[in-house]
């Protein structure tokens, strides 16, 4: 049986004096870890352990935000980590947006909360740079999911970076490729300071982290190793 982190236990990650002080890039990582808690346990949604397993970054954009009439937009917020390969954790999180343009049959607006898992090194080179597009710089693929999500994985598709997503409204005809990935300078110089997004993921340059990351970083970490364990069962 499937081993699921109790949502009470990542919610006790955020203390009521930290919901008191919570700015807006505290909050995005709070959020981020429940979306991630969420998705990764929904039933419907079966994400594949051995591909967390083998990812090498996971970004998270908790309520992107999508919507048009034949030509659509989206546009979001989020955060990636990047696995160590001295220890196999992830790391510090850094601040990054999302937006893009799609043409075709569509309609509506919705929210999404969005998972991406980076498996290459070509894509996680991408995420390093100060910008990313998905379907030009690297390949963006749906996920597998469901029933046969695991032999599906087994087969080792060769997808650079795999999405999940959950909806909270209605749209139809809707692709991330040409969704352009930067990274959010604001947001990374105002919690860290004045390092880059490639220092906070892989160069180590912050050396004192803020409690928020601190506690992303256990957040991402514990659900990750639960998924692992619980597929091994």
């Amino acid at each position: 049986m499937k081993k699921i982190v109790p949502l009470i236990l990542l919610l006790s990650f955020w203390t009521s004096d930290a919901y008191a002080a919570e700015d807006e890039q505290q909050k995005l990582l709070r959020d981020s870890v429940l979306v991630m808690e969420e998705i990764m346990n929904a039933p419907d949604q079966e994400v594949p352990a051995n591909l967390i397993s083998q990812a090498k970054a996971i970004i998270i954009f908790p309520t992107m935000v999508k919507g048009g009439f034949f030509i659509g937009g989206r546009y979001g917020n989020g955060v990636a980590t990047v696995r160590s390969k001295a220890t196999g954790r992830f790391g510090p999180p850094g601040f990054i947006t999302q937006s893009g343009i799609s043409f075709g049959f569509q309609f509506g607006a919705e929210a999404v909360d969005l998972i991406l898992l980076v498996m290459t090194q070509r894509g996680l080179e991408g995420l390093l740079k100060s910008k990313l597009t998905l379907g030009g710089d690297v390949a963006v693929s749906a996920g597998p999911i469901g029933r046969h999500a695991e032999a599906a994985a087994d087969m080792r598709m060769q997808g650079e970076i795999y999405s999940y997503s959950r909806s909270k409204g209605a749209f139809a005809g809707i692709s991330l490729k040409g969704t352009l990935i930067e990274e959010n300078e604001d947001a990374n110089h105002i919690y860290y300071g004045q390092v880059s997004i490639r220092d906070i993921l892989m160069n180590g340059k912050v050396k004192k982290l803020p409690q928020s990351a601190k506690r992303f970083i256990k957040g991402i970490n514990l659900i990750t190793r639960a998924k692992r364990k619980g597929a091994k069962k």
